[in-house]
């Protein structure tokens, strides 16, 4: 067990803390999702149902005392004849009500144990609601970022389809004078309406993205513009504040407790009890009510139980190995994310700085091209493509840009930075 202890504090170390910068309109639609979205309020809840809980266990330290009356007919009457005179040894009508009171005086462990198990579990329901809240954030840092993303992409189809528009409205005036033929113009009208519909999809996606957000936030109406989901720099190569991570650790913590109490129970118990009352059935007045007390010990001791403790003893050292495994294997898989996350963010800073040349050679040509075209030099497919070269150059590298967000925004998910803090 000591080396997966060892191997959990060297991945929590890490070589530096960055820090992660967002705009406080987005701060405050994540603090908004956290007091509408119920899935968060569920998991609140179950905080309070641990922690009282908790309090219940301990009350079970605490003696009892309960009080009883009871009524019995007993029929034959139990008498006999004793120097010539009838003795009564029962009555026909038996009373009785007593006040007692039991106490576990020793239990060896198992109450302490069940105390640590219960605190384990409210331990558990507090980074579930860490891990639930930072699932929710990073969701609606996402969509925010996607309705950045498709408003900047529907700019450029508008562009696109501006542009074209133009020129349709140049070839038709020039095929009303027979300079051109109105194929020109139907073709570009065409292009138009496949544009149309590229737009409309990314609409459509835009209007989905909307209705998420106010699914989980209450709201739809969001005013960024820029990805500026931003981080110092990505020199951590761990997760320190991973919540899924304290959920494996918590959820280690809570099998070794379980196999703790698993293991008390082939323990003795010692328990005390007393009691007080009135009842009647005394002898040789056997109908008069009178008062009556008790007090003893008990020693419980289990002797054989043919395997059953140590065949749960086994069972539940396997749910310990098999949390640890796990443990291990979200470690693993976090560490991949995290140095896949910092690939993406330095090949999409390189693409960025590339695709520019791409995008200002693309806007040139496609300014040559329609001079060109206005002097009867170009056709229309030479514009087709001029339109279509800037609006890939231009979605290239509006798509570098989500993707370096993106992938800044999975960096920090995976290290577990509550940004919106």
């Amino acid at each position: 067990m000591k080396k997966w202890i060892v191997l959990i504090v060297v991945f929590i170390s890490t070589k530096s803390f960055s820090q992660v910068k967002i705009n406080e309109e987005l701060k405050t639609l994540i603090n908004q999702s956290f007091a509408f979205f119920p899935k968060i309020k569920e998991v609140e809840n179950t905080i309070i149902t641990a922690e009282e809980n908790l309090k219940s266990v301990r009350l079970n330290k605490m003696p009892e005392i309960d009080a009883a009356a009871s009524y019995n007919y007993l029929m034959p009457k139990i008498s006999f004849p004793i120097g010539g005179k009838e003795v009564q040894f029962a009555p026909v009508n038996n009373f009785s009500t007593t006040i007692g009171g039991s106490y576990m005086l020793f239990d060896f462990g198992r109450m302490k144990a069940t105390i640590a198990k219960a605190k384990a579990a409210i331990a558990f329901t507090k980074h579930d609601d860490q891990f639930a809240k930072q699932q929710l954030a990073n969701q609606i840092t996402t969509i925010y970022y996607n309705i950045i993303y498709l408003q900047k992409a529907i700019a450029v189809k508008d562009s696109v389809i501006n542009y074209l528009r133009e020129n349709k409205n140049f070839v038709a005036n020039k095929a009303k004078n027979g300079d051109m033929l109105e194929l020109d113009v139907l073709n570009l009208q065409a292009y138009i309406d496949d544009e149309e519909n590229k737009k409309l999809d990314l609409t459509t996606a835009l209007e989905k993205q909307f209705n998420l957000l106010e699914y989980t936030t209450g709201g739809k109406n969001t005013t960024g513009q820029v990805f500026d989901f931003n981080i110092e720099n990505t020199d951590a190569t761990t997760s320190p504040n991973n919540a899924e991570i304290a959920l494996s650790i918590d959820k280690i913590t809570q099998a070794n407790k379980e196999l703790e109490i698993v293991k008390l129970n082939h323990k003795p118990s010692v328990g005390i009890h007393a009691g007080t009352g009135f009842k009647n059935g005394f002898v040789p007045e056997v109908n008069d009510m009178r008062f009556n007390y008790l007090a003893g010990i008990s020693f419980n001791i289990p002797i054989y139980n043919f395997g059953k403790n140590k065949q749960q003893i086994k069972v539940q050292e396997s749910i310990v190995k098999q949390a640890t495994l796990n443990q291990v294997t979200i470690i693993s898989n976090n560490k991949k994310d995290l140095e896949q996350a910092n690939i993406d963010i330095k090949s999409n800073t390189v693409r960025i700085k590339n695709v520019k040349s791409q995008v200002d050679a693309s806007i040139m040509t496609q300014k040559i091209t329609t001079s060109r075209f206005k002097n009867g030099v170009a056709t229309y497919l030479d514009v087709e493509a001029a339109a279509t070269n800037v609006q890939k150059a231009l979605l290239s590298q509006l798509q570098y840009e989500y993707q370096l967000c993106l992938a800044k925004l999975e960096w920090a998910r995976i290290i577990g930075f509550e940004y919106w803090k």
